[in-house]
């Protein structure tokens, strides 16, 4: 299984993901080391599947669910590394990534801000299916972005199956018929909505294929930066719809910060390490196979034959990509 060596500190430290808190990482970038890179994604991307409940039931608008994830993650990860380092000084040691990799991780942070406001703008514009949709075809950014930049071979078995996974998302969201220029009328900005989820998918496939080009960081310090620009940035955004009442609001946002942000991104970031840019392809549509599962428990949205059919193809394209990356290496 490829490992990528370290570009910017020369340690050996998997890369942390933005909005990470001190619990989560104590306790599970330890586990997630010791377990196979393939198997640390796919739960962090399952993880993600569940978000949809908790951004229902803290009822605020969607930047200002950007900005506590980001805002409850730059909180608690400070504290840690500063318990961590022992000291202020020894913070801001760990925090400076030196001047040849600021930039990469200035623009990392930026472009996973852009794919998170271009994705709640394209769902005032399009269906939140449809954009779901769309921001799923990162696969073939990423597997075009490895060839051209990382150099890595893209095997013909793993573009079939990332192919027939993009099939089946399309059939299990139901929305086939909305994708299609000659499905009905669409309301005005639908095509705008479009290309903004296009873009936004663009934005999240050079966040994966960056993210492996940086290789390992001290730990925690790129999470620390991708909390304190969208704290920085987003802040205006609760000013502007006003806070969320005190209470369960607050308890539901928190824990998209701890757990969706915080243990599902340390997941994905651990075993993106150990993960050709390929198999990150197939792997990442574990995250709309369970968002499509819990919206039918929890949201009560039945799936159809035709929706079924969709989720078994996309098991069945992960599947066989996996089995063709164990051939290959």
């Amino acid at each position: 299984m490829q490992q990528p060596s370290s570009t910017v500190s020369g340690t050996s430290t998997p890369v942390v993901p933005a909005s990470a808190s001190p619990v989560a990482v104590a306790r599970v970038l330890p586990d997630a080391r010791r377990l196979d890179g393939w198997v640390a994604f796919v739960l962090g991307n399952a993880l993600l599947g569940t978000i949809g409940v908790f951004v229902h039931e803290a009822q605020v608008a969607p930047l200002t669910v950007t900005w506590f994830r980001c805002a409850f993650g730059l909180i608690g990860l400070t504290l840690w590394m500063a318990w961590r380092n022992q000291s202020w000084s020894g913070l801001r040691r760990g925090l400076w990534v030196g001047w040849a990799a600021l930039p990469w991780v200035l623009l990392l942070s930026g472009l996973r801000l852009a794919s998170w406001w271009l994705f709640f703008t394209a769902i005032q514009q399009v269906p939140t299916g449809v954009a779901v949709v769309l921001f799923h075809v990162q696969p073939l950014w990423v597997l075009l972005l490895g060839a051209w930049w990382l150099k890595e071979a893209v095997p013909r078995q793993r573009v079939v199956s990332v192919l027939v996974a993009m099939v089946g998302l399309v059939l299990a969201t139901g929305v086939a018929e909305g994708l299609a220029p000659w499905g009905g009328s669409h309301a005005p900005g639908y095509w705008v909505g479009v290309g903004l989820s296009l873009i936004g998918a663009l934005c999240t496939a050079t966040v994966t294929v960056v993210a492996k080009r940086l290789g390992a960081l001290p730990l925690g310090t790129l999470a620390w930066w991708q909390c304190a620009l969208g704290a920085t940035v987003l802040w205006v955004a609760p000013v502007g719809h006003g806070w969320p009442a005190w209470g369960v609001s607050w308890a539901w946002l928190a824990g998209l910060g701890l757990i969706h942000t915080g243990l599902a991104y340390t997941l994905m970031y651990a075993g993106m390490t150990r993960l050709a840019t390929t198999r990150v392809a197939v792997l990442q549509f574990a995250y709309p196979t369970v968002a499509i599962v819990v919206d039918w428990l929890y949201f009560q949205n039945t799936l159809g034959a035709w929706q079924m059919a969709g989720v078994v193809l996309m098991l069945g394209a992960i599947g066989a990509g996996e089995r063709s990356a164990r051939r290959n290496g």
